[in-house]
């Protein structure tokens, strides 16, 4: 099993590399986890993982700025249907657009757009930051095996508006309820932290290895 983790500058992949391989030493005998920087080597992979700090307009900047890679995810995402992991704005930029800083399109894999958080309680502040509860919304290859309610580590202040919710795997509340996890054929997404998120975070990357 080789699983690819995107570097285009804008990820967390320290603490992503070392969960996904600790997930796979978990379920696998053997596993071949690489952070990728170029788009040459892609196809050769099995699965891949698309994690995303920052600005959504400006994460679609850096990716699109490794030159060739984007064609090569379409390539190893929809043309060969090989499972794909995104993580906080990585999931977002599966979308069609993302209205922060001034808006970008994103990869339209999943219908929606991507909008700020509408605070409905003074009490409540952005970035969602910390721990939540999520609400899992119908049986989930990426959420087998974790109990309803349990808890997640979320930073962001922006959330994927899906157009069509039979893609949605799960939802959290924080003043309004928003998607957290997304699934659509072998595409996969988290708005939360998977490698922040302890036992619960390491199920579901387990998960997305035996998937």
């Amino acid at each position: 099993m080789k699983i690819a983790i995107i570097d285009y500058g804008s990820g967390n992949l320290k603490s992503v590399t070392k969960a996904i391989e600790y997930a796979s030493k978990n379920v696998l005998q053997k596993s071949d986890v690489k952070i990728l920087n170029s788009a040459k080597e892609i196809d050769t992979f099995d699965k891949v993982v698309l994690p995303g700090q920052g600005s959504y307009k400006q994460c679609y900047k850096s990716l699109i700025s490794v030159d060739g890679i984007l064609d090569e995810l379409i390539n190893f995402v929809i043309e060969k249907e090989k499972p794909i992991l995104g993580i906080c704005v990585g999931m977002q930029l599966f979308s069609t657009f993302g209205d922060e800083d001034g808006g970008s399109k994103g990869f339209n894999w999943i219908e929606g757009n991507v909008r700020k958080i509408n605070i409905k309680n003074n009490d409540f502040k952005l970035p969602h930051m910390g721990w939540n509860n999520i609400n899992i919304c119908k049986e989930s290859k990426l959420l087998f095996g974790v109990e309803n309610n349990s808890h997640f580590y979320f930073v962001h202040s922006f959330a994927f508006d899906v157009s069509n919710k039979q893609f949605i795997s799960a939802t959290t509340n924080y003043s309004i309820e928003f998607v957290a996890s997304v699934e659509k054929n072998n595409i996969y997404g988290t708005q939360f932290h998977p490698e922040k998120s302890q036992i619960n975070g390491i199920k579901i990357l387990e998960n997305f290895v035996k998937i």
